[in-house]
């Protein structure tokens, strides 16, 4: 079996592409901690630089991407998954240029992502691959046996919590969990609704301490988002608040993030990893 995981890596990798997309999950231990919205106005502070970007609503049955955006959509992951449409008919115009899958919501079951699901996922994104910078897959909150999939596949995982001690609590577990599997993947962070910048940067120093004594962990603070009034009149309007009101302490804190991200100005470097998305997903295949 590690001879034909072997021979299928030589095989992608003979056949990948010129352009590889860097690939993020943003994850959270808890639902509410504005994880949705930062992927949301992330993936078009990202686009509003000139880049392409194909952001997933991976919370099957439960995505809220497209509410956010005030859009309708007319396929979701969930019809891809369900074999109703290709995944390239779910792709849907978002603003600013941004390509959004979305995630369907009201369901009254979720789907079950067995070997086949993941192995067709692969083969139809592989195609799609070469039209992208930076492939965002907004998962659900906690984890799972399904999402773990996706969340071990990419390069980088974005992590985001509240100064909340529960939320505190719940990211460092999500990121436990996640660095027993693997402990290669860098971990950023995003310190949402902070009322200074003081207790943005104790509520990191706090975590990075547990995650460096406990886990031996470096944690890479991307930054962090002020408590802003113009993220909840963004998100009753349906605008993503990076659009809203773009001189608002949100929006800024926002920019400087992605400033910082693209440019990759952090005191902890992250590590380099050195297996693309579509080759870890097919690892999990053929050697788990």
């Amino acid at each position: 079996m590690k001879d034909q995981a072997e021979e299928l890596r030589l095989k992608l990798k003979m056949a990948a592409n010129e352009k590889t997309p860097k690939t993020l999950a943003v994850v959270s231990g808890k639902g509410g901690v504005g994880k949705s919205n930062f992927s949301l106005s992330f993936a078009i502070s990202l686009s509003l630089k000139g880049n392409k970007v194909l952001l997933f609503d991976m919370d099957m049955g439960m995505g809220n991407l497209d509410i956010l955006m005030g859009k309708t959509s007319e396929y979701s992951i969930v019809d891809f998954f369900e074999g109703t449409v290709p995944l390239k008919k779910a792709i849907m115009n978002g603003p600013e240029g941004l390509r959004y899958i979305a995630g369907g919501s009201g369901l009254s079951h979720l789907v079950k992502l067995d070997e086949e699901h993941v192995e067709k996922f692969t083969q139809e994104l592989s195609g799609l691959f070469i039209e992208y910078d930076y492939v965002i897959f907004d998962m659900g909150a906690g984890v799972t046996d399904e999402s773990l999939k996706f969340i071990l596949s990419v390069q980088e995982i974005v992590v985001i919590t509240t100064p909340e001690p529960t939320s505190i609590t719940d990211a460092y577990a999500i990121m436990k969990h996640i660095h027993l599997v693997d402990s290669s993947i860098p971990f950023y962070i995003v310190i949402n609704r902070v009322q200074s910048e003081q207790e943005g940067q104790q509520t990191y120093t706090r975590i990075s301490k547990v995650l460096k004594s406990f886990l031996d962990r470096n944690l890479i603070r991307l930054g962090t988002l002020p408590d802003d009034r113009n993220i909840q009149q963004a998100v009753r309007r349906q605008i993503p608040f990076i659009l809203y009101n773009e001189k608002s302490s949100a929006s800024k804190s926002l920019s400087d993030i992605t400033e910082r991200y693209c440019r990759q100005q952090f005191s902890e470097k992250p590590a380099t990893n050195t297996f693309q998305f579509i080759s870890k997903l097919k690892q999990f295949l053929f050697e788990r």
